[in-house]
Formats: C-alpha cells, sequence, structure tokens
C-alpha cells in the first residue's frame, strides 16, 4: 500500500523497481535499482531520439529533476555534455541519493530554481533543452505559457532543439499544441510514446529538424548490462 504524500514527493520500492510517487496511480520516475542508469520508461527513452540530430551537445538544460532517469543517461552517455538541472522541488531534490543521481561536479549540476524564471534569464547556449517539469496536479501554467516557449527557444544554439514531455489528457494539451507551434511553426513535430497517453515534442531552431524522421523510441533503450 502506498501512502498518502498530500502532494509531497515519495518513494516506492517493490522488487527490483523504485518509483517517484505524487499520489499512488501516477507514476513520475521509475528506476531498476540493479541498472540505474537505464531508461526504465517508454516516454524518456523517446525523448532521448534528440541524438539523432544533436549527437554530441555541449550543453543540456533540463527542466525537471524527478528521479533522474535522464539526467543520469545523459551523463552516462553523454560524456561531453554539460548538464544543467533546474528543480523547483526541495523534497525532489532531497531524493536524489534514492535514485542514485550523481552528485555536482564540474559537468553535471542540479540547481534549486523555478523553470520558468530560470530559462527567462539563463544565456542563449543551450543545444538540447528537455523538458518535462510536472507536479501532484500535473504540468504547471508557468511552464507552458506561450511566453514560456519563447523564452525556451531563446536559449537554443542555432541548432538548437526543443524536447517536452507531454500529456494529452484533458483539452489543455490543444492549448500547448497551438503555442509551440505560434513559437516554432514548421520546425517541431509530435512522437508518440508506446503505451502511454502521453507525447514527445521535438522543436528545433534549425529549418532542417523538419525534414529529418524520428526513429523508433527503442533506438536508445540501454540493456541491463550496458
Amino acid at each position: 500500500m502506498l501512502k498518502e504524500s498530500k502532494g509531497r514527493p515519495f518513494v516506492f520500492n517493490e522488487g527490483n523497481v523504485r518509483s517517484l510517487h505524487f499520489e499512488e496511480k501516477y507514476i513520475q520516475s521509475a528506476m531498476w535499482v540493479s541498472a540505474p542508469t537505464v531508461l526504465a520508461l517508454s516516454y524518456t527513452r523517446v525523448m532521448m531520439n534528440f541524438r539523432q540530430f544533436i549527437a554530441s551537445p555541449r550543453h543540456i538544460l533540463m527542466i525537471g529533476l524527478g528521479g533522474g532517469s535522464l539526467a543520469k543517461y545523459c551523463y552516462r552517455h553523454l560524456p561531453s555534455a554539460r548538464i544543467t538541472v533546474v528543480e523547483i522541488d526541495t523534497d525532489v531534490i532531497a531524493l536524489r541519493d534514492q535514485f542514485m543521481i550523481p552528485p555536482d561536479n564540474e559537468r553535471f549540476q542540479v540547481v534549486h530554481a523555478d523553470g520558468a524564471d530560470f530559462v527567462a534569464t539563463a544565456p542563449p547556449d543551450v543545444d538540447v533543452l528537455l523538458l518535462d517539469g510536472f507536479d501532484a496536479h500535473g504540468q504547471p501554467a508557468e511552464l507552458s505559457s506561450a511566453g514560456f516557449y519563447q523564452n525556451c527557444r531563446q536559449l537554443l544554439t542555432p541548432d538548437g532543439m526543443l524536447v517536452a514531455n507531454l500529456s494529452r489528457d484533458g483539452s489543455h494539451f490543444w492549448n500547448l499544441m497551438t503555442r509551440l507551434l505560434a513559437e516554432f511553426g514548421d520546425h517541431m513535430w509530435q512522437s508518440d510514446v508506446p503505451g502511454s497517453n502521453n507525447c514527445v515534442i521535438f522543436a528545433g531552431n534549425s529549418s532542417r529538424h523538419a525534414t529529418l524522421p524520428v526513429a523508433y523510441a527503442e533506438q536508445h533503450q540501454e540493456t541491463a548490462s550496458g
């Protein structure tokens, strides 16, 4: 039985799986304890398809830490990248050791900050912006406004890319799509997440991003022994 958290994140362990929750029925993040850098959830594997276009990013910015699945994967497999992770919830950050997230060092940093405020003032040196910010109520309005998406695009390098995990639940999804289209135009596309009501949006600054196909979601799935 999972405990009542009253909106605070908590950890649940079942066999080899450790998961992060805000409430019982929704998993925010999951990790195989025996293979903590493997991407356990399908949407994270879809998000990593940015590597088809940007194989060796210099700076990756992530909005939303969660259980650190994407952060750990990028840290292990993209050793030349500097990785900045922005997380607003100190309770989430406090769980980083339970999810085996690396300590801060010269190329990896977890920043306690509001993601919307951070992108409004950060320098425009981001090659990949991974947007996966959810709270107990879903995707915060501050991380899905027209102004926020405009700031995200302004952070990107000329060939940079925004990769956003979105939920299709409710009419809010279409509002987000309208705002993204207004900002990125035909330099974006949608990729379904197998077995999920989520989808991943890839949006780029470069016209070449509008013409290249997205590979299968499993392309970058790492084996447990990898």
